[in-house]
């Protein structure tokens, strides 16, 4: 049994059998479980960080003598108890979080960070089931697969609520922006009316003081363009099929 030194996500306290050192790489790779002749390797990786694509991997060993032993050095799976727990605490924290949303930024900085944890609980409770399947004698594995289960599934529905929170966000900054338009239309609709009745009476007063410096006539134009511009009004809103309000 040995230890290559390029396997730097183990410690040096892992004596593997070389079955299970010819299916490892430099990079730990996915959460799996790598079997060999007598012995168990248990890759799983610590909650994601946001923003860091990278993962640090957690691996628990299964000597020949069925003794579980994570990587520093702890005996049994208590290690990896309290690993499914912090992703847990993550959801929870995420799940609260939620009901606090206020902008899409926000729901969108929370899809991110629920995006890693789903697949992370996923695989973590696909490593978990192909360790039970090799040692189907070991109730404390059962228990952590069905406690992995139920995270996995609380995983999934928060990203499943952080993206409707997100996508929810959005449609209410769409129907805001939609209606701030409708306002503004109907404003300069309202200006073009007022513009419609006002312009035939301004120009008709305008001629006549222009060209008849007569008081009377004066006077006569302003119904006359009262009379016109109504009328423009009412071919304005016929046509528009609008109302005033």
């Amino acid at each position: 049994m040995a230890k290559p030194h390029d396997l730097t996500y183990l410690p040096a306290s892992f004596e593997l059998e070389q079955e299970i050192l010819d299916q490892l790489s430099s990079r730990p790779g996915s959460q799996r479980c790598v079997v060999g002749r007598d012995e168990l390797l248990l890759i799983t990786q610590d909650v994601p960080k946001s923003g860091n694509p990278e993962r640090d991997a957690v691996a628990f060993w299964r000597r020949h003598d069925g003794l579980w032993v994570d990587t520093q050095g702890g005996r049994g799976l208590r290690r990896l108890a309290e690993l499914i727990e912090r992703f847990a605490a993550e959801i929870k924290a995420i799940e609260t979080a939620i009901d606090t949303v206020a902008t899409a930024a926000e729901a969108f900085g929370l899809a991110r960070a629920s995006g890693p944890l789903a697949r992370a609980t996923r695989n973590l409770a696909v490593a978990v089931e192909q360790a039970l399947a090799q040692d189907e004698d070991s109730k404390e594995l059962r228990a952590l697969r069905d406690r992995v289960r139920e995270v996995e599934r609380a995983a999934e529905t928060v990203y499943q609520d952080t993206r409707l929170a997100l996508e929810f966000r959005q449609a209410e900054r769409i129907e805001k922006q939609n209606s701030a338009s409708e306002g503004l239309t109907k404003t300069v609709f309202q200006l073009n009316v007022l513009a419609g009745f006002f312009l035939p009476v301004i120009t008709l007063c305008g001629l006549f003081l222009l060209y008849f410096h007569s008081k009377l006539t004066f006077w006569l134009a302003g119904p006359c363009g009262l009379a016109i511009g109504a009328g423009v009004v009412f071919m304005l809103l016929k046509n528009s099929g609008k109302s005033w309000k």
